[in-house]
């Protein structure tokens, strides 16, 4: 399909991005600069970061393929994902960010194992949970990637997937996250400006919204209603129950998630914080409402035989790619919508192969195994990790799953989990322990793998299996916290813990008692 101006335009794309890898691997010194950027992120950059890092492979092809299979009970989703971004922003980044410069945290493990005592056992439970879920993300996002690829060049799957590995791989490796933010702003700014482009032209292609609702009611009178009162049908998951646990699994599970709420310790200022909710909500609900109308339109075409999605197992997943080829069909703009499309799924993959790296390297490698490791060492063993993680992941890829946004939901449900109940009871709860935070997050993993095999494999349940692995790892966590000692007064008045967001009369300062710095105790960062 592709002739010599897509090529170029693509080459050209993926030039840039191993340019701005290069620019950035000139600015790293040390450990800190190469996860965190040297804390020197602005407003735009890490405001984009935040909505790239939930942005991925589901907001274009899964959004759209969601839209295509549910209708409008699926468009809470609109809602819940943007707000992930806000609540991951006001919830953990207002007071990790500030604790993060005053203790030294370089990963949301450091902040783990110094609230709850814990530097070994639960620093590693943290990090191997964040890996996992990590790898998992990352199959669906090399999924999406390939599903443009091949579209595009008309290649094999498997090159397809080789080929956007080895780019990724590239820049991530060589620039940390000063090229991981600095790429995101590129590629959120081809998203934001080609999703509003677009979508329109293939909304009124298929007659506008008025007559796409006419042919979805014509399909089933409950895809034109807010949820579906009951699971009469494959396709009819949305009902009133299952959405209370979509709204929790989206906006906590994706702001918990360790790819997210690392970005919340490379904000160069506090006061980012102040706007940056309102700002990263409004551009992603944006996004993701106009995504999921082409969802719409492009199942109306389809009804009415303008259209033919491909014989495929995640044909959904196809429908935003053949809106856009039905509704602009001029070889030019569909270069420019892979452009998009790759924008949209490696701003997020990147981010997922930096957390793998730095989860490896820093919290396992340097926190457990050897503690003696220089920057150099513990920067090597980072980018070898990062290596072999894509590597492993693009391996999964390659039998693509049978519908993408299932994959996400299950990389998102296994971190809400694991994740969500530590970080909010350690940051807000005083009687958190960490006893309990690491029986929270063993439980929050085992059930979740538990519910998750018996939802796909035995009887669906009335709600996503990662709500009923929640509860249990909520109640193993209040459990387990009140039969074991509380945390020394000093980590807990250090750590900010407590019911408030901001408290700056009783937070501790630098210096003050309680405010002793991660980093003055084993940080490695300056050898």
């Amino acid at each position: 399909m592709a002739d010599l101006a897509t090529f170029a335009l693509i080459a050209l794309y993926f030039f840039v991005l191993i340019g701005i890898g290069n620019w950035a691997s000139k600015k790293i010194h040390n450990t800190e600069d190469y996860i965190l950027a040297g804390r020197s992120l602005g407003f735009w950059v890490f405001t984009i970061l935040i909505v790239c890092s939930i942005c991925s492979g589901m907001t274009l092809l899964g959004v759209s393929g969601f839209g295509y299979t549910s209708g409008w009970p699926g468009i809470w989703e609109q809602i819940f994902v943007p707000l992930a971004a806000a609540f991951c922003i006001i919830f953990f980044g207002v007071k990790l960010q500030a604790i993060g410069k005053e203790r030294g945290y370089l990963t949301v493990q450091d902040y783990l194992a110094d609230r709850f005592e814990s530097p070994r056992a639960l620093r590693a439970l943290s990090a191997v949970s964040g890996i996992i879920v990590s790898l998992i993300y990352l199959v669906g996002q090399y999924a999406a990637i390939s599903i443009v690829i091949v579209w595009l060049f008309g290649i094999p799957h498997w090159q397809a997937l080789l080929i956007s590995g080895v780019i990724i791989t590239a820049y991530t490796v060589i620039g940390g996250l000063y090229a991981v933010s600095w790429t995101t702003l590129f590629q959120g700014g081809i998203l934001i400006f080609g999703v509003l482009l677009m979508a329109p032209f293939v909304v009124m292609s298929a007659g506008g919204l008025t007559h796409i609702n006419s042919v979805l009611a014509g399909i089933d009178p409950n895809f034109v209603e807010p949820w579906y009162p009951a699971a009469y049908a494959s396709y009819a998951y949305a009902t009133p129950e299952f959405l209370v646990s979509f709204g929790i699994l989206l906006m906590v599970g994706l702001a918990c998630a360790p790819h997210v709420i690392n970005n919340v310790l490379a904000a160069k200022e506090a006061r980012y914080f102040k706007w940056a909710p309102l700002v990263a909500f409004g551009i992603y609900a944006v996004v993701m409402f106009l995504v999921k109308f082409t969802g719409f339109a492009v199942r109306s075409l389809v009804e009415e035989g303008r259209l033919v999605l491909p014989d495929a197992v995640n044909a959904q997943d196809f429908a935003f790619i053949l809106g856009v080829e039905h509704a602009i069909p001029n070889m030019a703009f569909w270069a420019l919508f892979a452009v998009i499309v790759l924008a949209a799924v490696m701003s997020t993959t990147d981010r997922l192969m930096l957390t793998v790296g730095t989860s490896f390297a820093w919290d396992i490698y340097k926190n457990i195994f050897r503690p003696a490791a220089t920057d150099k060492e513990v920067l090597l063993v980072s980018k070898v990790a990062i290596v072999f993680g894509a590597g492993g992941t693009l391996l999964l890829a390659i039998n693509p799953p049978p519908m993408l946004a299932w994959l996400i939901w299950m990389g998102i449900g296994v971190m809400l989990a694991t994740f969500a109940v530590p970080l909010l009871a350690g940051l807000y709860w005083r009687g958190a322990t960490g006893e309990g935070a690491i029986a929270s997050m063993a439980v929050g993993l085992v059930a979740a793998a538990a519910f998750g095999y018996w939802h796909q494999f035995v009887s669906p349940l009335p709600m996503h299996f990662s709500f009923f692995a929640l509860v249990l790892s909520a109640l193993a966590m209040v459990v387990v916290s009140l039969l074991t000692a509380r945390s020394s007064a000093d980590v807990l008045d250090g750590t900010r813990t407590g019911w408030f967001i901001q408290s700056p009369e009783s937070a501790p300062r630098p210096g003050a008692p309680g405010a002793t710095r991660l980093a003055d105790k084993d940080s490695p960062r300056r050898q």
